[in-house]
């Protein structure tokens, strides 16, 4: 799952379609508008979880992970708000961190990332599975997903949610860490604006360990409201056919407007359903700093992954997710 790549390669086998007409056609109303000058009015909505930890944990049997459904119907018909999120302050970057135990993963035939793994949690009765990654932050316990993969847009929080990270073949060598609270802008959460489609987990650490998420299996620097059109590297775990989730996947190449809207940005990246919310870096591939999640497709664009642009907006929800 490592190989080098050059710039525009792909390594998964199948486009995203997780969009519906619904949403091209509208933003395809949006296509000629212009960039706002100024980022909307925001505030981050944060939902504190009720369930136990371990009780969370005991849901999530290997049975109910191998069953549980990709995300990708839960942004079908989303639509756009008028306003859009531009980079409204000056960049910024907050390094990543390395693991400060000596916990090592399970031996496995592709040594997975040890930061990037795999989000299971319940909407509407349904069990789904998405992608994440631990990012640095000051409480050490902090996950980035698609905003979809923890709440309805607009609807009700995910319940039972936790991140698996480095999972492989049902394997769970760092065990599962269960979300305490979840952060997603209010454009997700009230108006299931898709420019808009991140969301943040603060985790608790597994039963029997006190180690922190960032200590035990390290965390990737973010970066906000950075130039457009960048190269990334993006990781998931796509589920949908041809794929079956038990892998880490990979695709990389420059970023490229939305040509039906005015902030998401595009990847040639044919990952399927179940790599939403999987990382977008900049730089060294994962080792680099993450910039945006996956978050959606057009079925009339073939071969192209589209991720939020992350600006002030999406800054404020991780703010107030890492604080």
């Amino acid at each position: 799952m490592h190989q080098s790549m050059t710039p525009g390669a792909r390594r998964s086998r199948r486009p995203l379609a997780w969009l519906t007409a619904t949403l091209a056609a509208s933003a395809l109303a949006l296509g000629g508008a212009q960039a706002a000058t100024a980022a909307p009015a925001s505030s981050t909505v944060t939902h504190t979880v009720g369930a136990s930890a371990s009780a969370t944990s005991a849901y999530w049997t290997s049975d109910r992970m191998e069953a549980a459904v990709d995300a990708d119907r839960l942004v079908a018909g989303q639509s756009r708000g008028a306003s859009q999120d531009v980079a409204a302050g000056a960049p910024a970057t907050v390094p990543g961190r390395a693991p400060q135990t000596s916990a090592k993963p399970q031996p496995v035939s592709v040594a997975p990332v040890a930061h990037i793994g795999k989000v299971f949690f319940t909407l509407g009765g349904v069990d789904y599975v998405c992608s994440g990654n631990s990012v640095v932050s000051a409480n050490e316990r902090t996950v980035s997903t698609a905003g979809h993969c923890l709440n309805e847009g607009p609807g009700a929080f995910a319940t039972n949610f936790v991140f698996a990270p480095a999972y492989e073949n049902g394997s769970t060598p760092f065990g599962v860490w269960t979300a305490t609270e979840l952060h997603a802008p209010s454009q997700w959460v009230s108006g299931g604006d898709i420019d808009y489609d991140t969301g943040f987990a603060v985790v608790a650490s597994p039963a029997g360990s006190s180690a922190t998420l960032s200590d035990t299996v390290g965390a990737s620097g973010v970066a906000f409201n950075q130039a457009r059109g960048l190269s990334y590297t993006a990781y998931g775990y796509p589920a949908a056919r041809p794929f079956d989730g038990q892998t880490l996947e990979t695709c990389s190449g420059t970023a490229r407007n939305d040509a039906y809207g005015t902030q998401s940005q595009g990847i040639p990246c044919d990952m399927t359903g179940g790599s939403s919310g999987g990382p977008w870096f900049i730089g060294s591939g994962a080792a680099g700093v993450q910039n945006s999640v996956n978050s959606f497709g057009y079925s009339t664009v073939r071969n192209t992954m589209f991720g939020p642009y992350w600006g002030s907006v999406i800054q404020s929800a991780y703010q107030a997710a890492q604080s």
